[in-house]
């Protein structure tokens, strides 16, 4: 009950809403099941700009959550040595930046998949980025908690300390994040398949994630 009198609160700028499966969590496993309907749906309830924004605002909040829980409260011990001391400052700046880089993230997008036949608006592709960010968030706390359970394993099995076992929980979530916002910009564009939208953002974080690596070795970040 409390999930469909936010919605409603959220639908009184505009928009309408499906009557089928209205809460938030009832949605999120319908979309885990299909993506692409999921946004489907979406856009063609018009969602209110309020609507959306409280969507990224949630998918920020357990993005904090989740990198909170694998970097500060229980990290493993491989990766303790690699995290650094301002790390803090580092995540509370990532919580007040995200909102606005998926904005802009959102409108990159259109302007690019529209040089390869996208049909979508900007306010199509925010409701398919920031609705795929919502979806894929639980995956990130699934692995925050994988990566507790691994600190508190490791004085019973040392190899969890082996970077090979304890860095993949932190960045596997990534792939359903691309996954999910690659086949809600695919819908709202238009396209067929997501393979190729998939593919062009694993690349760009890829790139981005090599950058930042080299950075850091150098000691910039």
């Amino acid at each position: 009950m409390s999930h469909q009198i936010a919605e409603a609160m959220l639908l009184q700028s505009g928009g309408t809403m499906d009557a089928r499966r209205t809460s938030l969590g009832d949605r999120i496993v319908d979309a885990w099941k299909d993506m692409r309907a999921s946004t489907e749906r979406l856009i063609a309830e018009n969602p209110s700009e309020h609507r959306l924004l409280f969507y990224v605002l949630l998918s920020d909040i357990i993005f904090f959550l989740s990198w909170a829980l694998k970097t500060v409260v229980a990290p493993v011990s491989g990766v303790k040595a690699q995290v650094p001391l301002e790390i803090g400052i580092w995540l509370i700046a990532a919580l007040m930046l995200r909102t606005a880089s998926m904005y802009g993230f959102s409108a990159i997008v259109t302007a690019f998949v529209r040089l390869f036949g996208g049909t979508g608006s900007w306010r199509a592709n925010r409701a398919g980025i920031f609705w795929g960010a919502l979806v894929a968030a639980p995956f990130g706390f699934l692995m925050a908690a994988v990566t507790v359970s691994m600190s508190w394993l490791e004085p019973m099995f040392p190899i969890l300390r082996e970077d090979w076992i304890a860095l993949p929980p932190y960045w596997i979530s990534l792939v359903p994040f691309l996954w999910f916002i690659s086949q809600g910009v695919a819908q709202a564009n238009g396209f067929r398949k997501n393979a190729a939208v998939f593919l062009a953002m694993s690349g760009v974080a890829l790139a981005l994630m090599l950058v930042a690596m080299y950075l850091r070795k150098i000691g910039v970040l």
